[in-house]
């Protein structure tokens, strides 16, 4: 009788085991990796958990948190300027992983063109970084992503996936960046049909990562970072936008 209630037990002790580790990972998600909230920040500059990151010898891109219409909103611009807001995370690979957000671009940046070096610009993007493993990269691309950390002082991650709002080139496009093709783009808004209103988007992680990066990988690798990126540095245009909260969840 003792080796039968032992038998019996073990699988609702795994059921149990399987339950508390499903409840965990949804806390670490909600608590501990948690995307510092816009609308529970005070109005001025963006702060931590937030950090600024750009390129030698370019004028920044503005970034603080205003009050919009009764709500604490990120407002970005950018004239003639670069920079990025990158948030680090550490998010395990899931299959179910759901990306949300608003933006509202009020400005586009009217001379870009993302397909060419001479008009990578943008009001605004979204970027989300993967954790992919730089062993597997050529020797030229570990050599630019080791030189763009002794500029930038930042460590570059090996893929980065961004959700843009362009001016030109069609909803659901999927294109390499024109200087690296370690950073990726997939137009979720373009032109002015939604100028000066607020979307909504929510994008299933891992299906987007294997639109843009399913040829080096069968698999999204876990999630290292967010960031809010504008620049208008290359054809010295202006933009301005607004994000709201950013939400990660399984």
């Amino acid at each position: 009788m003792r080796t039968t209630t032992k038998k019996r037990a073990r699988p609702a002790r795994a059921a149990c085991a399987a339950a508390a580790l499903a409840l965990l990972a949804q806390h670490c998600l909600a608590q501990g990796d948690a995307i510092g909230a816009f609308s529970q920040m005070v109005t001025g500059p963006l702060g931590a958990p937030w950090h600024f990151a750009t390129l030698p010898n370019k004028a920044p891109t503005d970034f603080s948190v205003v009050e919009l219409n009764g709500e604490h909103v990120l407002r970005v611009a950018t004239h003639d300027a670069y920079g990025n807001m990158v948030h680090a995370l550490h998010q395990p690979p899931s299959v179910a992983l759901q990306l949300h957000w608003r933006w509202r671009v009020e400005q586009l940046v009217e001379q870009a063109d993302i397909r060419t070096r001479a008009g990578d610009d943008a009001a605004l993007k979204l970027c989300v970084s993967f954790d992919y493993e730089k062993s597997q990269l050529s020797f030229g691309e570990r050599a630019k992503l080791r030189l763009g950390k002794i500029s930038t002082g930042e460590d570059i991650p090996a893929e980065t996936l961004c959700y843009l709002w362009d001016n030109r080139l069609p909803v659901g496009s999927v294109l390499h960046n024109a200087f690296t093709h370690r950073l990726r783009f997939i137009v979720l808004q373009s032109g002015s049909a939604h100028l000066g209103q607020w979307v909504t988007e929510q994008r299933n992680l891992a299906a987007d990562y294997l639109q843009a990066f399913g040829e080096e990988s069968a698999s999204m690798p876990a999630v290292i970072g967010i960031t809010v990126s504008a620049d208008s540095d290359n054809t010295h245009g202006s933009g301005l936008a607004y994000m709201g909260d950013i939400r990660l969840q399984p």
